[in-house]
């Protein structure tokens, strides 16, 4: 339940950041005839996600795409899903996008492909229906990235301002947006980039590569800050800054060691560790952070996913065989309300990760227990006394 199919394998995803990319209605105000009736605000356009993925190179019969679908409103109380009619589909011809980076301000969708990276951009069509999108490819944007070779790691910052890159071959780049002068390379690297994040106050980089440490980026400086070590037998996976109730800021690392997989969380202070759980016995294939800071999502080879708690790591929602293949990439939405997963089955589903509608009943039941044992405490305090009240 919950899952739709787009007909070719899925390897990258993201929410739209639709405030940004899709203009609002004119609203009454607008109207500059006084006389004539205005006109009835539409309705705000449904949370929408894009998708890419595909067959690869040759003739497989299974096409190469980008597209852009809508989450169904569907029945009052019935789970969220994704419409099965896309909103926009753009075909990429006998290129796979194996990676993308959606840009938080809506200036287009980055795409990484085996032989560089591309962007593509948003067009509102003009119209009776102001809530379609149309993908365009621009030819003359990111041609620094154009013949780099597959990009296994790409993401803006949180404000858009930076752009950072991470290649099979080691090479990491970064660079300011949307000039793209460099802030920092590092050509020489022998271990491919596995993943990257950056801080919210876009203060730092981290990176992980396929072998090493960790390393901490500092990108006012353009130095390296600090190196993360592994312990004994980990392989570390994916890294996300994330933002605590306080302001201040945890770094979470995904490791394999021995049969287990595992969530490490790290000061942004002074770069220890201070914490580490044990949290799935299948090897970590997507993870991803809540934007409130409250939640983990991680899945696994097997297809199945697990979101958790982000202060005890205890796990609050598993959804086994979400996906019948291996799970490729989890986001959450902007409100994280929801999280969009997608796999290499051509599946892509949408989990809500709200509470309960019955949490308040919780709520009550709690209160009249605690009410009850006051008075319980109360009568036997006070035994005595009752009982000679009584009439005899």
């Amino acid at each position: 339940a919950g899952g739709q199919t787009y007909g070719f394998p899925i390897y990258c995803a993201s929410w739209l950041p639709l405030a940004h990319i899709i203009k609002p209605s004119p609203s009454a105000d607008d109207v500059v005839d006084t006389d004539a009736s205005p006109a009835p605000s539409s309705p705000p356009p449904p949370p929408m996600v894009a998708l890419g993925g595909g067959g690869g190179e040759g003739r497989s019969g299974v096409p190469n795409a980008l597209v852009v679908a809508a989450l169904d409103p569907g029945a009052a109380g019935a789970p969220p899903a994704l419409s099965p009619e896309p909103v926009f589909r753009l075909g990429t011809e006998e290129q796979v996008p194996y990676r993308m980076a959606v840009h938080p301000r809506g200036d287009g969708v980055l795409c990484a492909f085996p032989n560089g990276c591309r962007l593509v951009r948003w067009e509102s069509p003009e119209g009776d229906d102001q809530h379609s999108l149309v993908l365009r490819s621009d030819q003359e944007a990111l041609v620094k990235l154009n013949d780099v070779g597959l990009q296994l790691a790409v993401s803006f910052s949180g404000e858009g301002s930076i752009l950072a890159t991470g290649g099979e071959d080691g090479h990491l780049r970064v660079f300011k947006w949307p000039g793209m002068e460099t802030v920092i390379e590092e050509p020489n690297a022998k271990t491919s980039v596995k993943d990257l994040s950056f801080s919210s106050d876009e203060m730092f980089l981290v990176v992980n590569r396929s072998s090493g440490p960790s390393r901490v980026w500092d990108l006012k400086s353009s130095e390296a800050l600090a190196n993360l070590p592994r312990e004994q037998g980990e392989i570390f996976g994916f890294c996300r800054f994330s933002t605590k109730s306080d302001n201040s800021q945890i770094l979470f690392v995904t490791a394999m060691q021995g049969d287990y997989g595992k969530i490490i969380s790290w000061n942004t202070s002074s770069w220890t560790r201070i914490g580490s759980k044990k949290v799935t016995r299948d090897v970590i294939s997507a993870f991803s952070v809540s934007p409130d800071g409250t939640l983990l999502a991680i899945g696994n080879i097997e297809g199945s996913i697990s979101v958790l708690g982000s202060r005890d790591m205890r796990v609050v929602l598993t959804v086994k065989k979400a996906h019948l293949g291996i799970v490729t990439t989890l986001v959450f939405s902007q409100d994280s309300r929801a999280l969009l997963s997608t796999s290499f089955d051509s599946t892509a589903r949408v989990t809500s990760t709200e509470s309960p509608k019955s949490d308040g009943i919780s709520l009550w039941s709690m209160v009249l227990a605690i009410i009850l044992g006051i008075l319980v405490y109360y009568y036997m305090q006070h035994k005595e006394d009752l009982l000679a009240m009584l009439p005899q």
